[in-house]
């Protein structure tokens, strides 16, 4: 590659493809697709070396994310279908590496993330074309073991225009008054993309949750009083700051995640309606916000940033109002679900530091339909006509709510 168009390159954060330029980019069309019999993820005398075929050159670029220390490769567009990636990290001498999982990440791009034994940067980093017939491609990656102190350096530094997380200040759009208009829901399936989050029985939470999303906003919808919105409307990552930042910019007056989680010990079924709480209401409740932001960090995001003293301070003031309205807004909910008969929980209202819940504003609620792990869950998620009572169900505790809501949003302004 030229020299001027390397620097270019890298100054955009995208690593160049080596070979010819031009002929490649005329194979920059349709999705490429990852082949298992050409990756591999191997160490040898403590370097390790990660190779991935695709089927097609696409542009790429690596980045690095520390706390624990990650390699980020993002691609313009890749299908990791068919890999292995418990496979793949069993490969020779790889010891020590926490995970390795890839997906869509935004439209148009996917992501490939490698938890790390240990510091590492790349002494190597190509994409090799023109392997076989001309169409194939080969990413080599030679990741050395770095000292702590430079590994930082690398991952401090900072996205590229266009690449940075969307900021909720940037997309906040002004909040009519309670009452006042149509409620404006954001409806947040959990997990996507690269995040698939409970898997059980050949199916993914996220996968179930973008279904049971799409025909709760239907109905919604269907009974007149709300305006609704997605975080999101296919299977592609977005980062929970992202969810909430949307949820600023539509100028939402009520944020609902939803999730069907999946326990390895011991046994959980029915629904469960959490609000945030900076001390979980039980052990289980933070063992599943743990691993809800757990899933977010291996999935390339840093949860690390921690609020300013002012900054705490007003939003602790905004939770004053939200919290009560949130817990109300659960109260409801539930009444409403063992009102339908819907099976619940034996403790159907919890609480827990879910970072998904956390703007300060908007009275946010995570519902938990079920459980992967339950055999009737399960099934239950599965059925149609459950799903309709159960998006039933919400809709009639969402507008019990929002009349309720209302109505002291008036006497406040009074």
């Amino acid at each position: 590659m030229r020299g001027w168009l390397k620097a270019l390159c890298l100054s955009l954060g995208l690593c160049g493809l080596t070979g010819e330029i031009a002929a490649a980019q005329g194979h920059f069309s349709g999705l490429a697709r990852a082949d298992a019999r050409g990756s591999s993820l191997h160490v040898d005398e403590g370097v390790a070396y990660l190779n991935l075929s695709l089927s097609q050159p696409v542009p790429w670029r690596i980045r690095y994310l520390a706390d624990p220390p990650r390699l980020v490769a993002d691609f313009r567009e890749v299908d990791f279908r068919a890999l292995d990636f418990v496979k793949l990290l069993q490969g020779p001498g790889v010891t020590g590496f926490g995970s390795l999982r890839g997906g869509a990440v935004a439209d148009g791009w996917s992501r490939l993330v490698l938890a790390l034994d240990r510091p590492r940067l790349a002494r190597l980093a190509e994409l090799k074309t023109g392997q076989g017939d001309g169409t194939r491609a080969l990413l080599r990656l030679e990741l050395a073991e770095a000292d702590e102190a430079s590994f930082r350096l690398e991952a401090a530094r900072r996205d590229p225009p266009g690449w940075a997380l969307p900021v909720a200040a940037d997309l906040a759009k002004p909040r009519a008054p309670r009452g006042s208009g149509p409620l404006v829901i954001m409806l947040d399936p959990g997990h996507g993309g690269l995040d698939p989050g409970a898997e059980y029985g050949g199916q993914t939470e996220a996968g179930l949750m973008l279904i049971f999303a799409r025909e709760l906003k239907e109905a919604l919808l269907r009974n007149g009083f709300s305006d609704v919105r997605l975080t999101r409307e296919r299977d592609v990552f977005v980062p929970l700051e992202t969810r909430i930042a949307l949820a600023h910019g539509a100028g939402a007056d009520v944020f609902i995640s939803l999730h069907a989680d999946a326990v390895t010990e011991g046994v959980a079924r029915g629904a469960t309606i959490y609000t945030m709480a900076a001390e979980a209401s039980d052990a289980a409740s933070a063992a599943l916000a743990e691993r809800h932001d757990r899933d977010a960090l291996m999935s390339g995001v840093d949860l690390t940033g921690q609020d300013d003293l002012i900054a705490g301070i007003l939003m602790d003031m905004a939770r004053v109002e939200t919290a009560p309205r949130a817990a109300a807004l659960s109260e409801d909910l539930v009444q409403a679900m063992s009102e339908a008969g819907i099976a619940l929980h034996r403790i159907p209202r919890r609480s827990a530091a879910f970072s998904v819940l956390k703007a300060p504003d908007i009275p946010s609620v995570l519902i938990e339909l079920g459980y992967l792990s339950s055999a009737g869950d399960l099934q239950r998620l599965n059925d149609p006509k459950w799903r309709a009572n159960m998006a039933g169900t919400i809709v009639t505790g969402l507008q019990r709510w929002s009349v309720r809501d209302a109505a002291q949003g008036v006497l406040l302004r009074q």
